[in-house]
């Protein structure tokens, strides 16, 4: 499965969630580490939902860069 995940810099760390998995989180200091713990986060967060029994939820979210002009 292959969900989206935002990723967001701050100003000493990066930051990641998965808009399909709510609660699935990461933090890091650098933006490949913070890919390779919300990897981990999905997997984990997955895992959990097989465990209860509960359903996948299908990877749903999307995203567009959009070009905007600042005046």
């Amino acid at each position: 499965m292959r969900y989206l995940v935002v990723v967001e810099k701050g100003e000493t760390s990066y930051g990641a969630y998965v808009p399909d998995l709510p609660g699935c989180v990461a933090a890091a200091e650098t933006k490949d580490e913070v890919l390779n713990l919300i990897r981990e986060a999905i997997e984990f967060h997955l895992e959990g939902l097989r465990d209860e029994g509960a359903p996948i939820p299908a990877p749903q979210s999307t995203s567009e860069l959009v070009e905007v002009e600042v005046a």
